[in-house]
């Protein structure tokens, strides 16, 4: 199996978002720490200096086999960063309830959690680890 940069670790994710200068970044953090912990039944990882993850899979491509978070966030400078692995394609009307948020390939940008519904969030998060445990063997 090739190997990443990108790898899960045994620091501390307390430690990474205690460390985090932003105040309304680190409040989101542990917000979302908490509903990611709760949705996925499953501890939160590092994955390099600034991720933090929560289950994992394996996936081929032309390079070759890799392990990756099943999903995750990344508290940033600008906003929170939401990974959803499977993209957004069968989930336009879950982002529309969601709030103000901006989207990229597999990443959800969150500027601000007040800004989004939150149990609209969970159940978001619900539907997309149900979907990532149902395509690939999560572990």
């Amino acid at each position: 199996m090739a190997e990443l940069k990108t790898r899960p670790n045994d620091k501390s994710v307390t430690q990474f978002l205690d460390s985090l200068d932003n105040e309304q970044r680190r409040v989101d953090a542990f917000t979302l720490l908490a509903l990611f912990e709760q949705v996925t039944q499953r501890p939160a990882v590092m994955w390099g200096d600034s991720i933090v993850g929560f289950g994992s899979y394996e996936y081929t491509n032309s390079t070759g086999t890799y392990r990756w978070l099943m999903t995750g966030f990344a508290p940033r400078k600008q906003n929170s960063t939401i990974y959803v692995m499977q993209g957004f394609d069968d989930y336009a009307d879950d982002l529309q309830r969601l709030g103000k948020v901006k989207t990229a390939k597999s990443c959800l940008y969150i500027s601000n959690l007040s800004k989004i519904d939150l149990k609209e969030l969970e159940n978001f998060l619900t539907k997309i680890v149900a979907d990532m445990q149902a395509k690939y063997r999560c572990q």
